[in-house]
């Protein structure tokens, strides 16, 4: 048994496999061909931090497997009324097939998985977005073909994205250029361990326009992620010069895309131009979370599929 917990608890391998299958699923999806590999299952969606991309894209991808879905939040549930972790995962993963959970820090979520008798998915923790830059990638893959040897520079908040692309980049053998203002730096020991990024698959600059230099990818997200909202006007001051603009992009390569995982503050952490122009490609990135959820649901619980 497979847990989804973060992007290095899969192999270069395994993501070629979902990133194929991702594409035959959605292909399927958009001629409205059935792919009801998991008839009969069940997935249960925890949530302690609010979600639209997040359960929209799971609920209805579990569904067009030909599954089922239970929603708990910790308003209606035991979740929110002190019960143990532990006690919670025992019971939940009796009685249903798989589990996702948006949750706060990364600690309970992989409580939960040490406890859990089916697959655990990380659906968003302080730590670590994996679902987001599996769509990310795919998406790109969608767009430009292999992301091998490629510059992602990533703008803004050395937050759960950041973490994650760094482990991304190392895994599948691209280039991450980071900026962010002094005091939000990605936690390299957090992200990759003691050990910290190989050679050449990571560096920080100061100024967000020499990381945007030649990049194949320019990808920010908000300035202040959810839990953090008691900083919002310093982080507004602190991030003022890294709104990624067309000067910005103009530093990419001519082809570059843009993403953002949504939702998007114009005017802040993009301006209107850049989210709503030519290269951006976030609402692909946006429905491809379904898309590659539904493949990775599939893989955890079914293992690699060779037919249709």
């Amino acid at each position: 048994m497979k847990h989804y917990l973060q992007f290095n608890d899969l192999s270069a391998d395994e993501y070629a496999y979902l990133f194929e299958r991702a594409a035959l699923i959605k292909k399927k999806f958009k001629a409205y061909e059935k792919h009801h590999s998991l008839a009969d299952r069940t997935l249960a969606m925890i949530f302690e931090k609010a979600s639209t991309r997040t359960r929209v894209s799971f609920e209805a991808g579990m569904y067009q497997l030909g599954g089922s879905v239970v929603h708990l939040t910790t308003g209606d549930s035991q979740l929110g009324r002190a019960e143990p972790i532990d006690d919670s995962a025992k019971v939940i993963s009796r009685m249903v097939d798989l589990v996702m959970i948006r949750t706060f820090e990364q600690t309970k979520i992989e409580r939960f998985a040490s406890h859990s008798r089916v697959p655990v998915i990380n659906g968003l923790t302080n730590e670590f977005h994996p679902c987001q830059i599996l769509a990310d990638i795919f998406t790109f893959i969608e767009h430009r073909g292999s992301i091998r040897g490629k510059t992602v520079a990533w703008v803004g908040d050395g937050n759960n994205m950041a973490n994650t692309w760094l482990q991304a980049a190392q895994l599948l053998d691209f280039k991450v250029h980071v900026s962010t203002p002094r005091g939000y730096e990605v936690d390299e020991k957090l992200a990759l361990g003691p050990s910290g990024a190989s050679a050449g698959s990571y560096q920080f600059f100061s100024d967000p326009r020499q990381a945007c230099q030649g990049a194949d990818l320019v990808t920010t997200d908000v300035w202040t992620s959810m839990g953090y909202e008691a900083e919002n006007e310093a982080r507004k001051t602190a991030f003022a010069d890294w709104c990624v603009d067309a000067s910005m992009m103009a530093q990419a390569q001519p082809d570059a895309l843009f993403m953002h995982c949504l939702p998007a503050h114009r005017g802040e952490e993009v301006q209107a131009d850049v989210i709503d122009g030519a290269q951006s490609v976030v609402w692909d990135e946006a429905e491809n979370r379904m898309h590659v959820q539904k493949a990775l649901m599939e893989y955890l619980l079914l293992g690699r599929q060779t037919t249709p």
